[in-house]
This record gives structure tokens, sequence and C-alpha cells, in this order.
């Protein structure tokens, strides 16, 4: 007996109608990039491992998918290194590429690429797939698409406020109720400094992004183990515990990191990005998370994420702001700041609250039966026709018992079949059956398209 086919673990299938409703995503996020002036672009799936090593931190290196060299790929490899199982050795030898992890680094790579052929700043949108070698669960996946924004070459916190802006109003036409919590880096380099460990902003930034799954308490034990002095930790737990409105937060940031030039710069960040976007009315809650830290290190200012109020699941929407993520590449100082929408997380909660509108899922209005070849000539002329206003129909393919083509349209919930028999073939007219209702009425060919488009 033939094994029955899978797909590997973190990947899904989508049928039409899951297809219907992910595009009904994709087109309300790509309607809101180009309504603020976003571009879109593509990068390739796999890029040079040169690329995208060393840029997502420790954690995320270990997560990158990396493809096996075609041929011979053990040829020039160390025999020594597959003796001692060596494997972050072998990788670097018999990989040369991997699956993209995110769209950012992908994106920063492009910039200077194409530097002479873009203008700055750079507005770009890009809806594609990544891919992470991550342990699946519950909102998290392997392969998965990210919907991402980003504006280069502005230093102008502005981008930032138009970044909330767009957020708020993605969520808002999706009818999902979202909190976005702010932070910035320099805000924890600044911490750093004040619990006197400068030197481990990166291993900080790693735990206590972790605080929300495994708590304070694994999260101080993590910090143990990455080094930190239990004097570090006991003064860093209340810094992550303070409290009152975004403001009085501010105010006791502010007042905690007055020796900190880096930390007064961030909370000033802070303080402008979210009284500039408060005062434009965001319909989303606006929040202050002194622990969100999300790990990538390549943030350098304004830390993003977005969470759904109605449904327990991870942060649906990050992003933040990257200074130099292209002078690793060979283009020095030109900063950027971009959000990314998770969509398969975006699905999730869609489906769980059913937020999706009726007409999403719909497709054929109306299907023509097919009872003989002079018929099925006559219909065709009118599926031209219907398709030609717009109005999206079909013809049934095969000459088969009325009652099997009635099941295939009940099955695909077409609202409308027409009928045309060798009767309303002479007469010129057709018979429009409501399938909902069992409702029939004769409709002259010539008026077909003006009664469906009511």
């Amino acid at each position: 007996m033939a094994q029955k086919p899978s797909i590997p673990k973190g990947t899904r299938d989508f049928t039409a109608e899951e297809m219907a409703r992910r595009n009904y995503i994709f087109d309300t996020i790509r309607d809101v990039f180009r309504l603020y002036g976003y571009r879109q672009i593509e990068t390739p799936a796999m890029e040079n491992l040169s690329t995208l090593m060393g840029k997502y931190g420790e954690e995320g290196d270990k997560l990158l998918f990396k493809i096996l060299n075609s041929g011979d790929f053990l040829r020039g490899v160390d025999p020594a290194l597959i003796e001692q199982g060596n494997c972050p050795a072998l990788a670097a030898q018999l990989c040369e590429k991997g699956l993209r992890y995110d769209l950012t680094v992908p994106f920063a790579r492009f910039v200077v690429q194409h530097r002479n052929e873009i203008q700055f700043p750079f507005r770009r949108f890009q809806i594609q797939p990544v891919w992470r070698a991550d342990r699946p669960q519950k909102g998290r996946y392997r392969e998965f698409y990210q919907c991402d924004a980003d504006v280069i070459g502005s230093d102008s916190l502005l981008n930032e406020v138009e970044l909330l802006q767009m957020i708020d109003e993605v969520f808002a036409r999706l009818g999902i109720r979202i909190a976005i919590k702010l932070n910035n880096r320099k805000v924890l380099a600044g911490i750093a400094e004040l619990i006197g460990e400068p030197d481990k902003l990166i291993d900080i930034t790693v735990a206590i992004d972790k605080i929300e799954k495994i708590g304070i308490d694994k999260v101080n034990e993590e910090l143990a183990e990455r080094g930190l002095a239990p004097e570090a930790i006991a003064a860093l737990r209340p810094i992550l515990e303070i409290s009152g409105s975004v403001d009085e937060r501010l105010a006791s940031l502010a007042g905690l990191l007055a020796g900190s030039d880096t930390g007064r710069l961030g909370v000033e960040e802070l303080r402008f990005v979210t009284a500039t976007a408060a005062g434009l009315g965001l319909r989303a809650e606006l929040d202050l998370d002194v622990s969100l830290a999300r790990g990538l290190n390549y943030y350098t200012g304004t830390i993003i994420e977005v969470k759904a109020l109605d449904v327990a699941i991870g942060s649906i929407t990050g992003g933040g702001r990257y200074d130099n993520l292209t002078g690793i590449f060979g283009l020095p100082g030109v900063s950027g700041v971009g959000i990314s929408f998770g969509a398969d997380r975006i699905y999730d909660v869609l489906n769980t609250l059913d937020l999706y509108p009726e007409s999403t899922v719909s497709g054929t209005k109306v299907m023509f039966t097919n009872f003989g070849e002079a018929e099925a000539a006559a219909s065709l002329k009118l599926v031209m026709q219907l398709r030609a206003a717009g109005i999206p129909a079909e013809l049934y393919p095969d000459q088969a018992k009325l009652k099997k083509q009635f099941s295939y349209a009940d099955a695909l919930a077409i609202p409308y079949v027409a009928i045309i028999g060798e009767s309303e073939l002479a007469q010129q007219c057709l018979t429009l059956k409501h399938m909902a209702s069992g409702e029939q009425q004769s409709v002259p060919f010539d008026e077909i398209v003006n009664t469906l488009s009511l």
C-alpha cells in the first residue's frame, strides 16, 4: 500500500476558500501600503548565507534553513569535521545559500545593490514567504508570509508615526482590536548601563524578550546563565515592572536614565512618537513596554510590536528602527525603519473571530448547465458577455444529469444556475434559478447581464 503523502511540519496547504480569505488579508494590507506611497519589490527566496548569517543574533542564526550545495557537496570538506560532528563548521563548508529568515535583511542587500537606481528616502513594501527552522506550535510556523513596509534613507521620527498610522488603518479595516506596544533600543542600552552591564546588552535583550513566554523568574535564571551579576539582575527587575500611564512610565524612565545620554535620547524619541501618534487619534491602544526587545540585533531605535486583544496568540505585527543595516553591505550611514505584518497569524485571528466579510469567499456568481452541444455553444456566448461585464460565470463542462450539475453548484455555493435546454434555446430565454430560495424566473438572453448586475 502506498504511503500517504504529507507535508513538512510547520507548513500548511490552503484550499481555494482559504486562499480567498488569505488574499483578503493581502489585498487589505497592500491597499494601505499603496495609500501611504509605498512601492512593491520582490527578492529571491534564497540568499547567499554570507548575506543572512550574523544579522539576527545567535538564536536567529540557528533558525536559518541552509541549502545543501548541489553536485558533489562533500568535495573539499575536512573529513575531521565530519568525524567530530562539528555541525556549524560543516554547514559553512556544505552550504553557500539559505532560505531568507525575514524580508528586512534581503531589503538592505537590495538597497545597497541597487543604490544608483532608487531615490532616497525609499519607501518599499514586500509580500513574500519566509522560512525559520523553529519548533512548530500554535501561531508559529516554519513557512509563513510577511508583509513588510520600510522607509530607508531618512532619520525622521515622523516615519515611525506614519507606520503606526498604517498599522492602525490595516487592523481597523480587518476589524481586529489591537494594542500597539512600543519601546526603544536606546532605552534598553541605557538600562544596561544603569545596572552596570553595558557590555551585556544583547544578552539582556535576548532574555527579557521572553518574559511573556516564560515569566520573569525564568528570565532571571537565563540572565544569570548569561553571566549577569546577581545585583544587576536584582536592579533590572523593578525597571521592567514600572507601572502607570504611558506618560508616567516615560517620566519614570527619564528619571532613572538621567545619567545615560543614550537612554535619555531613547526616552525623548519614545515621547515624541507616542505623543504625536496619540495626537492623530489612533483607534488602537498605544502602550509602552519596557521589556519589549524583539531579539533581532539590528534594531537601534524604536521597537514596535502588535498584539491582538481578543485572541491569545503571539505578536501579529512587529518592527523597528535600524540605523546602519546597510553598512554591513558597504553602504554606511543609511537609517531605516519598517514594520512586518504576520499574515499567517492574522489569518488565524480572523478565523478565530470569524471576521471575514461574506463577499470574501465569493467565486462564480452563475453556473450554466450543459445539456448538449448547441445549448453549450449558446451558454458560452452568454458566459463571455457576463465575464466582460465583470460578473464571474462558468459553464459546467460535461453533459451530465441535472442533479449532478446542481450538486456541483451547491457544493461551491454558486448562488445562481442558468438552465438552457431545447425549449429555452428556441425561445432565446434561459431559466435562472436562485439556489438558496429555489425561485426561478425566465430571462431573455439579452437581459441576463442586467438581471445579474442588480
